[in-house]
């Protein structure tokens, strides 16, 4: 079985036994608020993405929430006026946007595909990608961010959540104990694989960072954040940095 089947099997898990935070769609008051103009989105766990992010109007704006499945920013930004994609490999994120859809009355075209293998679209069809954390479920990333600005168009608009190192070092029974060394690559060292968290990978931030750069996008913005738990999180050190960038 492919390391991405057995990656969206361990996340209908979480999502059905242990609520998970990525799975969990939003309710009818926060599509009425965006439709009022209240509105936020995480791209990283515990902060919101600041609206200068975004263009003043969102109305017509072509958006893929890339592995963004759920239920939880396609809705918002479908409020605001965008017309949207969503990829993703899970069913269960997948049924989460077409419930979220049929409640709200909106139109979302709902493609489930696997974001480590080509995208299946059209060069320059979005002016913007939307991507939570989920770069850590493939193995290879700058192969995605080619992808990614193949279908975006010319300044059209990448924020990417990227994950430190730092989760994959340590114990996550304890995480003041340094026990892993890096890459982190359950594929190349399979005594690292646990069945509940399925195959995970650490990406250095010179892959991630220069992988967007090599791919034709310029940094505009970041900021970090944290875990949102743990005590990584009680330390308040940085376990993720969003950034936006732009394809030129």
């Amino acid at each position: 079985m492919l390391y991405q089947d057995v990656n969206a099997r361990t996340i209908s898990k979480w999502i059905k036994e242990d609520g998970w935070k990525w799975g969990v769609p939003v309710d009818s008051s926060v599509c009425h608020d965006a439709r009022n103009g209240i509105w936020d989105v995480f791209l990283t766990p515990v902060k919101t993405v600041p609206h200068s992010w975004f263009p003043q109007s969102l109305e017509g704006v072509r958006i893929l929430g890339l592995a963004s499945g759920g239920g939880q920013q396609i809705p918002v930004f479908s409020a605001l006026g965008a017309i949207c994609t969503v990829l993703d490999y899970n069913d269960d994120q997948l049924e989460a946007e077409r419930m979220v859809a049929k409640r709200e009355g909106y139109d979302v075209d709902i493609v489930k595909a696997d974001m480590s293998k080509p995208l299946p679209f059209e060069d320059e069809s979005f002016d913007m990608i939307f991507n939570p954390p989920s770069l850590c479920y493939i193995e290879k990333v700058e192969p995605l961010f080619l992808e990614c600005s193949r279908v975006l168009k010319r300044n059209g608009v990448m924020m990417t959540a990227l994950e430190s190192d730092v989760n994959y070092i340590s114990d996550p029974e304890d995480e003041g104990r340094i026990v892993h060394s890096l890459p982190f690559s359950p594929l190349e060292n399979p005594e690292l694989y646990k069945e509940k968290d399925g195959f995970q990978f650490s990406h250095s931030f010179s892959e991630q960072i220069g992988g967007l750069i090599r791919a034709g996008f310029t940094l505009t913005d970041v900021y970090e954040d944290t875990n949102g738990y743990g005590l990584l999180h009680e330390l308040n050190i940085p376990s993720f940095m969003a950034v936006r960038t732009v394809k030129k």
